[in-house]
């Protein structure tokens, strides 16, 4: 599977030209799944604009969306805001997977960093679920930075079948070291690859950090590619890898930890695959 890690600073408030950088970023070179960082759509410092910045089912950044990865035979992995199906009035941090067919799969996160100069439990209502969403016939675990701290997070994914881990992120440079470590642990705990796509730039005085990147089921770095691109900052990058989609199942007989952890009381067996 050939993944496009977009590493770009989104304009913030302007959902339409976001929108057309994930349009450029994607016709740079054939990808099957393109990842853009945490809140792109919207940027991560907008306050209380973001209830007028969040998505609903049908309006035109989605409709745009659907339109990009069906022309592109991508799925455009996305951070957004999202107005709360089931809550009037509270809006949802989430991350996206639209796929080639039209079909939107939606991940929340499910902790909100409400330290330093992070706000988000005033702004966002959290999830307790997460589920694997399907991409090119293989199971994909979506997670949004500060989840990756509570590996339950990545357990869960993992134990309900994701052969593969994607994170996106709005992570300020002082955090860097610390995914540094978390990351290929994620991977090394549930035997399956990592991919991390954390946003560049500054809001508000916040220094977004970048790092992207990729490990293997044991925690080894992936190579990526930098591709060549008009229009990116200094600091932006456009990344490109392939990722072997059956490394999980090939590398977890050899580290058997989920088979381990699902024979303790309560714990959901691994799904098959």
């Amino acid at each position: 599977m050939r993944l496009l890690l977009a590493q770009l600073a989104p304009r913030p408030g302007d959902v339409g030209a976001n929108v057309e950088r994930i349009r450029s970023a994607v016709s740079v070179a054939p990808v099957d799944l393109a990842i853009f960082p945490e809140l792109f759509l919207s940027g991560y410092r907008v306050g209380d604009r973001i209830h007028r910045l969040a998505l609903r089912e049908g309006d035109a950044p989605t409709s745009a969306l659907r339109a990009i990865a069906r022309e592109s035979r991508a799925t455009l992995v996305v951070g957004a805001p999202l107005v709360s199906p089931e809550r009037a009035g509270e809006v949802q941090n989430a991350v996206l997977a639209v796929r080639p067919d039209g079909e939107i799969y939606v991940q929340v996160k499910r902790y909100l960093p409400t330290f330093g100069p992070f706000e988000e439990g005033q702004h966002y209502t959290p999830t307790d679920e997460s589920h694997p969403v399907p991409v090119q016939a293989r199971s994909v675990g979506l997670e949004i930075c500060y989840d990756t701290f509570f590996p339950e997070v990545s357990r869960a994914l993992a134990l309900e079948g994701a052969e593969l881990l994607v994170v996106v992120s709005a992570s300020p440079t002082t955090s860097g070291p610390l995914f540094a470590r978390l990351l290929p642990a994620r991977a090394i705990e549930n035997g399956c690859p990592v991919v991390y796509v954390n946003r560049v730039g500054v809001e508000d005085g916040v220094v977004f950090g970048g790092g992207s990147g990729a490990w293997d089921s044991r925690g080894e770095p992936i190579a990526t590619t930098a591709l060549s691109a008009s229009g990116l900052a200094p600091e932006e990058a456009l990344l490109t890898l392939e990722i072997d989609v059956v490394d999980a199942a090939r590398w977890r007989p050899f580290r058997p930890v989920l088979r381990d952890v699902a024979t303790r009381p309560g714990v959901r067996p691994p799904a098959a695959g």
